[in-house]
Order: structure tokens, then C-alpha cells, then sequence
């Protein structure tokens, strides 16, 4: 019996084990604690407006401030992870956004609350690309679409229990105190992370032989055993490299830039239209619950939860169906975009009656039903860049994903400050409507199949499948 992380594990659990679905639960684990810490301030929102006596058009600068360290963070934040793996760079990142979250508990005034979400947002900001190029390595091209569901269903879980968890400690402690709580079991998470994750499955001390065929991928006969014992700690020159080039990573190489943008802008238009309605659900949505429709606190926070735990199913289905799709149809291109366009003009045939119904129970059903259809494009848009950039995907994730946080910067600022000049929450709605059709039109020429190869260049996946 060899002593595994953590301590001693048997041999059959270790056998059993497949180490990449615990790597994806561990990333799952940081998608959940990434949204609760982004979420909190829109549910905490009715009462820090309160305290501080803020306008609409303040509370949307409060719940923008996140954004721009976000969007500004994303190439960067998947450039450092291509550069020096994402190991140590998503350590980093959720140590900033930890303590940002417990500094917004401390913080006193509309500047303080900004400051404290630029914070948040710079560790939040590369996250996403970093967890995306760690699962380039781990996952065959197979198991792609699926892996983001889950991560992401995870997000949308943790936006989801957000509001009664929130408001809980709040009844408790104060709304203060549920962000310092939740700043701590970010900093738990790190310690998790780095104790367990490691950048290439070849290093890692559980290895086996059997599951790294299984993922594939630039490592294919790694070690010439009769045995299945782990490989961790094998050099490079005892493993057979598919390609016989050195370990896939970022490091050493020269970035692409122009060729990810060239193949990544129409992606990253999507996800701009994509983000300016997920910003809408994420910041403004308790705010509309409890004014346009009326409900006191309790009910707000359940009302809130309810098109939330719509998305988490819509995020894991999404990317079930376009995996799917592909190994039926072997067209990667029509699995991709046909889950795009579905999901957005869904968005937005239930979006435009729940603003215009006059049951506030019948509005909730149909934002739950439209923020469904939103996130069914969530895993394949998170997709496309382990599609098209591999070894660059962190990198090519953050360019897609600055589409997401420019969303973030406008949407709720723009939301508060026609909500503030009309008196109405139904034109800032109507405007997200026609960014989704926008998105739907956009993903049709959408071509997932030109993939960018190790030395930079555009090529189709026929032969990019040989090394896949």
C-alpha cells in the first residue's frame, strides 16, 4: 500500500479511480466558489443600497467594478497559465479574489465597495482561461464538452445557492459578515488545489498507464511496463511523445496572437452577447424580483434561485448534447453551432414574455426557462477554445472570454441607468433581447474545424485529429 495524497488510500480505490473525473470535481469545486463570490454583492445588493444610500445608477457601478479587472485579466490570465502552467496561476488568482471578497466585509462607502470588487475582479479575471487550459491536458477531445457543463453547472450551482445562503449569514451576522465567511473557504480551496492538481497527468504521483491512454492526447506510449503502476517521476527521455516533440505546454513558445484572434474573434462576439444577459441574471435580478415584482427578501432569494438552478441544467445538458452530436454525426462544426443558435434564440423567446406578463410567479417561469435555453451555449462556447487553440487554448480562452467581461462592464451600468431614466425594467431587457439574436445570427459562421497547430498554424481538424 503506497501513500497517496492525503495520506494512506488502498490500492482498489486507486484502481478504480479515474484520476481526471477527481481533477474535474476539484475544478468544479473552484467554478462554485468563484460564482458564489461573484454573486454575493448582486444578492447582498438591496442591502448595501440601504446602508450606503446608493442610487440604481451606484449600485451598478458597484456590481460593474468586478468587470473591468475581469476583462482586463482574461488574455493575461491565460497567457500567464499557457506560460507557467495553470497550477500555479490559478493558486494565485483565487488567493486576490479571496481576499478581495473578504475585504468587500470591511469596506466602507461606494469607493471602498468599488476598490474591493476590482480586487475580486483581477482574481477572478484569469481564472476561467486557467482552469480551461488545465483541462487541455487532462481530458480527451471526447469528454471536452461535457467536462465544461459540469464546471460550468457548477458556476450556475453556486450562483443558485448564493441567495438563501447569502441572506442567511446576513440574518445572522450582517450582510458583512457572509463575505468574510465566504472569503475564507475561497482561501480553503487554494490549499486544495495545489495539494492535489498537477499540470501534466505524466507528473502526477496516481498516474496510471491505462488512464493516460485513456486521455491521450500528446502523450501516448509513456512508459514500456507489463505492470500499471503509477508513472509519476518518469523522465522525458523514458516516455514516447505522439509527436516526438517536447511536453505540449506554453512554455518556450512563441504565442500565435494573431492567428488566435483571426480564428477566435466571431467566438468572442458570441460570448459578448451571451455575457450581456448572463450580467442581467447575476447582478440584476434579485434587484428586479424585489422592485418590478414585488416579493419581500425570503421569497426574492428563492425566486432568484429558481432560474439559476434552471441554468445549471442547461449548462451540463448543452454540453452533453454537443458531444453528442459530434460522435453521431462526426461533424464537429454542425455540434457546435447548432447547440449556439438553439440556445441563444431560446433565451429570447422566453425573455420578452417575462418582462411583459403580469403574474409575477409566470415572470420567474419564463426567466427560468430563458436563462435554461442561455446556458445551454455556456459548455460549447468554453469548448471552442480547447477546439481550436489546444496547447493555446488559456490564451485563446481569455480572448474569447474579454467578450464576456466588456459585457460585464457595460450591462449593469447600462441596465441601472435606463432603469433610472425610463422607471421601467422592461427597455434594459428588450436591448438584451436583440444582443441574443445578434449572438444567434454570429454562431452560424462559427467554424470550430480550423484548429491552430503547435507552431501557430490554421488547420483543419482532419489533421489535427491525428494528435488529438
Amino acid at each position: 500500500m503506497r501513500k497517496g495524497i492525503g495520506g494512506a488510500t488502498s490500492s482498489s480505490v486507486k484502481s478504480a479511480l479515474r484520476l481526471r473525473y477527481l481533477i474535474l470535481l476539484l475544478l468544479c469545486a473552484m467554478y462554485f466558489i468563484a460564482y458564489v463570490d461573484r454573486v454575493n454583492v448582486a444578492v447582498a445588493g438591496p442591502l448595501i443600497r440601504k446602508t450606503f444610500g446608493l442610487s440604481p445608477t451606484e449600485l451598478g457601478l458597484v456590481f460593474s467594478a468586478f468587470a473591468y479587472p475581469y476583462a482586463c485579466m482574461q488574455v493575461f490570465g491565460g497567457w500567464l497559465s499557457d506560460r507557467f502552467g495553470p497550477r500555479r496561476v490559478l493558486a494565485a488568482l483565487s488567493v486576490l479574489w479571496a481576499l478581495g471578497t473578504i475585504l468587500t466585509g470591511l469596506s466602507f462607502g461606494l469607493y471602498g465597495l468599488i476598490g474591493v470588487r476590482v480586487v475580486v475582479g483581477l482574481g477572478e479575471g484569469g481564472a476561467f482561461p486557467a482552469a480551461t487550459r488545465a483541462l487541455a491536458h487532462w481530458l480527451p477531445i471526447r469528454e471536452r464538452g461535457l467536462a465544461q457543463g459540469v464546471t460550468h453547472s457548477s458556476a450556475r450551482l453556486g450562483g443558485a445557492v448564493t441567495p438563501p445562503m447569502v441572506l442567511a449569514v446576513a440574518a445572522a451576522y450582517g450582510w458583512r459578515g457572509s463575505f468574510i465567511v465566504l472569503g475564507v473557504a475561497s482561501l480553503g480551496w487554494t490549499f486544495a488545489w495545489l495539494l492535489i492538481f498537477k499540470d501534466r497527468p505524466e507528473e502526477h504521483a496516481w498516474m496510471k498507464r491505462t488512464e493516460l491512454a485513456e486521455i491521450g492526447g500528446p502523450v501516448v506510449n509513456f512508459a514500456r511496463r507489463a505492470d500499471d503502476k503509477p508513472v509519476a517521476g518518469r523522465s522525458s527521455s523514458e516516455c514516447e511523445r505522439a509527436d516526438d516533440k517536447p511536453p505540449v505546454d506554453g512554455r518556450g513558445r512563441r504565442t500565435p496572437w494573431r492567428r488566435i484572434v483571426r480564428e477566435m474573434w466571431l467566438v468572442t462576439l458570441v460570448d459578448f452577447c451571451y455575457g450581456w444577459t448572463l450580467w442581467v441574471f447575476l447582478t440584476w435580478l434579485p434587484s428586479y424580483l424585489a422592485e418590478a415584482r414585488g416579493f419581500d427578501l425570503k421569497r426574492m432569494a428563492l425566486m432568484t434561485m429558481l432560474p439559476l438552478l434552471a441554468g445549471v441544467v442547461g449548462d451540463t445538458l448543452g454540453g452533453v448534447v454537443s458531444d453528442g452530436l459530434y460522435r453521431r454525426t462526426g461533424d464537429l462544426g454542425f455540434a457546435r453551432r447548432s447547440v449556439l443558435v438553439v440556445g441563444l434564440l431560446g433565451a429570447l423567446v422566453f425573455m420578452i414574455p417575462a418582462v411583459v406578463i403580469e403574474s409575477p410567479t409566470a415572470a420567474v417561469c419564463d426567466l427560468a426557462l430563458a436563462f435554461f435555453f442561455l446556458e445551454l451555449t455556456n459548455a460549447v462556447l468554453w469548448t471552442l477554445p480547447l477546439d481550436i487553440a489546444g496547447e493555446f487554448a488559456g490564451t485563446a480562452g481569455g480572448v474569447m472570454n474579454t467578450g464576456f467581461g466588456v459585457a460585464g462592464m457595460i450591462s449593469p451600468v447600462v441596465f441601472g441607468f435606463v432603469i433610472q431614466r425610463t422607471g421601467s425594467y422592461r427597455p434594459p431587457f428588450f436591448i438584451s433581447a436583440a444582443l441574443l439574436l445578434l449572438g444567434a445570427v454570429v454562431s452560424t459562421a462559427i467554424d470550430p474545424t480550423r484548429t491552430i497547430s503547435s507552431a501557430g498554424r490554421v488547420r483543419p481538424r482532419a489533421v489535427a485529429a491525428t494528435v488529438d
